[in-house]
């Protein structure tokens, strides 16, 4: 390389560099990855994955503890979302987030930050009317879709004083219905063309669902929940990828026993940070999964807690 050449007549395209151009170092203003933040904690699986919907001026409701607060909608993503609210509820604390008419979605609170507060979404598709008769749904759909599914009796009162003299559970409607792992899917007709959508919520009159494919507000879709299940609907409201349908006519919830299910996996995994005393109670002690054994049992009127 003739370094004196290069100075007098400057680089002919080709040649190598005398220094190597140097590599830019701290935040990219078109990359946001290129932005690191330190953790204490390392992440117990993956929760990037899920596509957020930034979301400008959007209200809400959140129901915690008995009243009903009005947060701001920061995001929204398939497993859950950021809300921004003057009121501070402990980690993993139950809570209702509505979005709409029939848009109630049960989650928890999994992480807080001044007025910011993380929650996360339940999987099983909540089923919208009196604790008895979503009992007498589930039995139905489990001897339908589950009827290899084996009774697994945990009773947890073994040992007590007075578990011989407790009677047995029974579901009415002054008693929450039993939590499940069921999800509905579905087909949903729509601006000439089918998208599968997930079911968040139904009761009688409409439904949530989850759809990755946008839809419009006012249009007349089909939810299609199986071959014999279809029902006619209105889009009342979208918000992100939720989207709320006002059926045409009463729909007749023992159908969904006609619709197979899906069952969720759970693939959460318990971070070290909760063994921790000072972070209260455990996600556990109040949103307990259960599978397809543990639900037949306790409908058969089984105590589990």
């Amino acid at each position: 390389m003739n370094i004196r050449a290069k100075v007098l007549h400057g680089a002919t395209p080709g040649e190598e560099r005398v220094l190597s151009a140097k590599q830019p170092k701290g935040a990219r203003a078109d990359d946001l990855l290129s932005v690191g933040t330190p953790r204490r904690e390392r992440r117990a699986s993956n929760h990037r994955l899920d596509d957020r919907h930034r979301l400008l001026d959007e209200r809400s409701v959140l129901t915690w503890n008995g009243a009903d607060h009005e947060v701001d909608l920061i995001n929204l993503s398939d497993g859950g979302a950021m809300v921004c609210g003057a009121f501070r509820p402990r980690l993993w604390d139950l809570a209702q987030l509505h979005l709409g008419p029939n848009g109630t979605i049960d989650c928890a609170v999994c992480w807080r930050r001044g007025d910011r507060i993380g929650l996360q979404f339940a999987q099983e598709t909540r089923i919208d009317c009196p604790a008895n008769e979503v009992a007498a749904l589930l039995r139905e759909v489990i001897a339908r879709s589950f009827p290899d599914a084996e009774p697994q009796i945990a009773d947890q009162r073994k040992g007590t004083a007075n578990a011989a003299e407790e009677p047995a559970t029974n579901f009415d409607e002054s008693r929450d219905a039993p939590r499940h792992p069921l999800i509905w899917n579905g087909l949903l007709h729509h601006d000439y063309q089918s998208s599968s959508v997930r079911v968040r919520n139904i009761s009688a009159t409409g439904a949530m669902i989850e759809s990755a494919t946008a839809v419009r507000i006012a249009t007349e879709p089909l939810l299609e929940l199986s071959d014999a299940v279809s029902i006619s609907a209105t889009v009342e409201w979208v918000v992100g990828d939720q989207v709320g349908l006002r059926f045409h006519s009463p729909f007749d919830l023992s159908l969904l026993a006609h619709a197979r299910p899906a069952v969720a996996e759970s693939s959460w995994a318990r971070p070290t940070y909760l063994d921790r005393a000072r972070t209260g109670a455990a996600p556990d002690r109040h949103w307990r999964g259960v599978d397809i054994g543990e639900l037949r049992a306790e409908l058969e009127g089984f105590m589990k807690r």
